[in-house]
């Protein structure tokens, strides 16, 4: 399959910072790649430079097999990019910034109507042609940005972390549009602080400090984890979790709010004695069960390996 992406020991500097240093990716045409990382990491400074918004200092990339230091001209057309921060005219309507967007990139008047109207559907917009876009929900702005990156109909998308502060339910809307871009064949390089859209991508890169430090498949990263995971919701997590880590079968212990992730060898021989010992030390229980390891169990073991923080 032909790579969309390709870098080749792409660096960028600022003023004797280096952002993102010697990165060698290759993503498949057609592929959902995910970068995750801290903030500071690069992430957003690496999609700037695939999108061609930025010079690169050393290496190149091709996009599209094209080079973004000498063919960004050839470049921009097949790419959509979408920033962190919502960039479209607030005081025009939706309708108003679809057609801005298609004047920007020439989309012929016999096409664009039709052009507009589909993504109107798609982004479940249709209903809100005439509200400015400053006053749309946060997911409904989301989806707005989506549909005027698309409106020039780009194969790769570069979206730096497009759902960040947006509510769950609009969160999966947003990938229920991004799935069927997938399905038709778009590639999807995009940035995500939410482990669980990283498990939806089929390879994801762990970034930090400019550098990819690892870049596999999610299946791939959880295998990396040793051991099983027991949820036990506890009424006093602190407490809970101080207990134990005492405990010789417990290998790590994780606080998610009251629900502490326990790691062991083996869930189903040390849970009585996880369940044996809170008890002793007089702490509630609400319920204690082996759970199946996520990218978010994955990423924080991995992260404290690296000394990184989730963003």
């Amino acid at each position: 399959m032909p790579e969309a992406i390709k870098t080749e020991n792409l660096t960028k500097r600022f003023a004797g910072l280096t952002a993102v240093e010697d990165i060698n990716l290759a993503v498949p045409a057609g592929e959902i790649f995910g970068l995750v990382g801290p903030d500071g990491a690069g992430k957003t400074t690496l999609i700037r430079l695939l999108a061609t918004i930025l010079l690169r200092s050393d290496g190149d990339a091709q996009v599209g097999g094209y080079s973004v230091t000498d063919q960004a001209q050839l470049v921009r057309p097949l790419v959509g990019y979408m920033s962190q921060r919502f960039t479209l005219y607030v005081d025009l309507t939706v309708l108003e910034n679809l057609r801005f967007f298609a004047d920007i990139y020439r989309i012929p008047a016999d096409v664009r109507a039709k052009r507009i109207e589909e993504l109107l559907a798609f982004s479940q917009l249709t209903g809100f042609t005439e509200r400015p876009a400053g006053q749309l929900s946060g997911g409904m702005k989301q989806k707005l940005a989506l549909a005027c990156t698309l409106i020039h109909e780009p194969r790769i998308l570069l979206l730096d972390e497009p759902t960040t502060g947006v509510d769950p339910v609009s969160r999966r809307d947003f990938w229920k549009i991004l799935s069927r871009l997938h399905q038709d064949g778009a590639t999807i390089f995009v940035a995500t602080p939410y482990m669980d859209e990283a498990e939806r991508c089929q390879r994801v890169a762990l970034m930090k400090d400019g550098k990819i430090v690892l870049c596999d498949s999610p299946a791939n990263i959880k295998a990396l984890v040793p051991g099983e995971v027991v949820a036990i919701e506890v009424g006093d997590a602190h407490q809970g979790a101080r207990v134990l880590r005492e405990h010789p079968l417990a290998m790590r212990v994780d606080m998610y709010g009251e629900v502490l992730h326990v790691y062991t060898d083996d869930a189903g021989v040390a849970l009585p004695g996880f369940r044996r010992r809170l008890e002793e030390a007089g702490i509630g229980i609400v319920s204690i069960h082996p759970v199946e390891l996520s990218m978010e169990n994955a990423y924080i073991h991995l992260a404290g390996r690296i000394g990184g923080q989730t963003s």
